[in-house]
This record gives structure tokens, sequence and C-alpha cells, in this order.
């Protein structure tokens, strides 16, 4: 159930961290989306290990976490992008 509770928070925060963090992206709406569902992952799997909290429910802390890495890897890509 973990996994799939990933991709749904993953495209959820993908919107959401495209509405944060507004600008002109290559790929527009949808790559924001698949960077959202791998920032998921990437916010799950670093809040478990650093013992922060996991994504294991609907709950306000596992999509904070979702959106906190959605958040990076859009950050991340921008930076990759521009340079």
């Amino acid at each position: 159930m973990g996994i799939l509770l990933w991709i749904i928070f993953g495209l959820i925060a993908g919107v959401l961290a495209k509405v944060i963090m507004p600008g002109k992206d290559p790929g527009g709406w949808f790559i924001s989306i698949l960077l959202g569902i791998a920032g998921a992952f990437v916010g799950g799997f670093v809040g478990t290990r650093l013992g922060i909290g996991s994504v294991d429910g609907f709950n306000l802390q596992s999509f904070a976490i979702a959106v906190v890495g959605a958040l990076g890897i859009l950050g991340v890509y921008r930076l990759v992008k521009k340079s």
C-alpha cells in the first residue's frame, strides 16, 4: 500500500509544487506531476531514513513529506535545466 500512496500523494504534490513554484518549465504540468511522484518517493524514502516520518497513510504529515520532496525535485530539475 505504501507505493500506491506515494504515487497518489505524488500526483497531488506535483500539482501543489507547481502552484507553489510557478514558472515556465519544459514539459509544463505533465512533467511537474511526474516530478511530484518522484519527489513523493524521495521524500518518503528520506523521511523514513531520517526518522522524520513516512508516507504510510492519508494524513497531514505524510502529505507534507510528499510536498517537500516534490518541491525539492522540482527545484533541482529547474537548476539542471537552467545550466
